[in-house]
C-alpha cells in the first residue's frame, strides 16, 4: 500500500463515505485512513446527506443504491455544499444509465463492486480529463451477466417468472442460473 503524497491529497483531506454494506463501510474506512484520508462514514442517504450539509468533505465516495433511497442524492447535496468535491458512485449494478446519471449530477467517476481501495483513491486523485489506469481486476463477462440477472430478478421482487419474461428467458434456465454461486 503505497503512501499518497500530501500533494496529491491537498490541504483538506476529508472524505465522506456512504455505504450500507457496513463491514464493507468499515474495511473501507480503515483502507482510506492508511492512505492518508480523514474518514467520515454514513450509512445512509439521510446520514450522508446530513454530514454533506454540515461539513462538506473535499471527497465522497457514494454507493449508489442504499436501504433509504438513491445515493445520487447525496451527490446533488454535495455539488450544492462544495462544487469541488471529488465524488466517486460505487455500485454493484453497473449499468450505463446509472452511469450517465452519476456523471451529469456531478460525479467525477463511477466505479463497480467489487472495487478495491487502489481503484476509488485513483478514480478520487485523477486529475481533470485524465483517465484512472484500468482496474487490476475487472469484472468478467460471466460476472457482468449474473449481476444484471440478479438485479432484474430483484426489481421484479423475486419472481422467477417475471424475470424471465423481462429478459426473454426460460424459467428453468434462469432458476439453474439463480441456485449457481455467483461467477469471480
Amino acid at each position: 500500500m503505497a503512501d499518497i503524497s500530501e500533494r496529491a491529497l491537498g490541504a483538506d483531506k476529508s472524505l465522506l463515505l456512504v455505504d450500507d454494506d457496513e463491514s464493507f463501510l468499515r474495511r473501507l474506512a480503515k483502507a482510506m485512513e492508511k492512505r492518508g484520508f480523514e474518514v467520515e462514514m454514513a450509512e445512509s442517504v439521510a446520514a450522508g446527506r446530513a454530514i454533506a450539509t454540515a461539513r462538506p468533505p473535499a471527497f465522497a465516495v457514494v454507493d449508489l443504491r442504499l436501504e433509504d433511497g438513491n445515493g445520487l442524492d447525496v451527490v446533488e447535496v454535495l455539488r450544492e455544499k462544495r462544487p469541488d468535491a471529488r465524488v466517486v458512485v460505487l455500485t454493484g449494478y453497473g449499468a450505463i444509465a446509472t452511469a450517465v446519471a452519476a456523471v451529469k449530477i456531478g460525479a467525477t467517476d463511477y466505479l463497480s463492486k467489487p472495487a478495491d481501495a487502489t481503484d476509488i483513491v485513483n478514480a478520487l486523485l485523477a486529475k481533470g480529463d485524465d483517465m484512472p489506469p484500468p482496474p487490476e481486476n475487472p469484472m468478467s463477462a460471466d460476472r457482468v451477466r449474473w449481476e444484471h440477472i440478479q438485479r432484474v430478478y430483484e426489481l421484479c421482487d423475486r419472481n422467477v417468472s417475471e424475470t424471465a419474461r423481462r429478459l426473454s428467458m426460460h424459467r428453468r434456465t434462469l432458476q439453474r442460473i439463480l441456485a449457481k454461486r455467483s461467477p469471480r
